[in-house]
């Protein structure tokens, strides 16, 4: 757990009392993303785990596409969150968002912020067999190599960003992920121009799994490097064609009853 400012800590507690209530103003739920601190009572570093700025997920939000979206790793929904309110003069471009988490306390302020979402606290390595199908799936990971309680259906390594992106592809037609810059094929955001950077690792989960994982439109992560309230590594924000992946390994579609 870290040590907070006298100003953290009072903005923190003040995010929790607005938690107590039974529904929150949009300007309240903006100030408990602002403020409620993932690290006041768990010791983050040890899980891998940043919640995304909303200017980032903003940034985020551009590339996501299709009427139905998964946030997988959800945490408070800093990304549904985002996502969700990026539609809100065009709801029929996204109408269903699903959060899934496995942290309880994470899943009661999400719960909260986005109540619009289906929440569902659940291990992604052990996925409801009622979660549906998306159009898009979207995450924030824990980075590294972070302890699971699963495998993922195809990639053996150790990198958890690269398992949930697997799992991912089972139940979404096309995927957007923070990840770090150094689990990405290439290098752009903090960088003079964008170099293509295909390690062996990578090559290892493309070969694994038949995804590719692409670039964005151009959007440079580094700006938001002071938004953090706990910095991560270096990231990117990386696409993914999940459905031409499927399709690469003569996948039969799993049968996923509708949510």
């Amino acid at each position: 757990m870290a040590k907070l400012s006298k100003e953290q800590a009072k903005n923190h507690d003040a995010a929790c009392t607005l938690l107590e209530k039974d529904k929150l103003t949009l300007d309240e739920e903006y100030f408990v993303l602002d403020n409620w601190r993932e690290d006041a009572h768990h010791i983050n570093s040890v899980a891998g785990a940043f919640f995304t700025p909303q200017a980032l997920a903003r940034d985020l939000s551009i590339e996501v596409t299709g009427p139905r979206v998964i946030d997988l790793c959800a945490g408070i929904g800093s990304l549904a969150f985002a996502v969700w309110h990026h539609y809100d003069f065009d709801r029929a471009r996204l109408h269903h968002m699903t959060c899934l988490e496995i942290n309880p306390d994470y899943v009661a302020a999400g719960r909260k912020i986005l109540p619009e979402a289906v929440w569902i606290q659940a291990d992604v390595f052990d996925l409801p067999r009622d979660i549906g199908r998306f159009d898009c799936a979207i995450a924030n990971p824990p980075f590294g190599a972070t302890r699971s309680s699963g495998r993922a259906p195809r990639f053996t390594g150790n990198v958890f960003e690269y398992r949930i992106i697997d799992i991912a592809s089972d139940i979404a037609d096309y995927g957007v992920f923070v990840i770090p810059q150094i689990s990405a094929p290439f290098e752009y955001s903090g960088k003079q121009c964008y170099r293509s950077n295909e390690h062996d690792k990578y090559k290892c989960f493309s070969k694994q799994t038949s995804i590719s994982l692409a670039p964005n439109c151009g959007l440079d992560t580094s700006v938001h490097c002071k938004d953090w309230t706990i910095a991560p590594p270096p990231i990117e924000i990386v696409t993914a064609d999940l459905r031409k992946a499927r399709e690469a390994r003569g996948d039969q579609p799993r049968l996923f009853l509708s949510s």
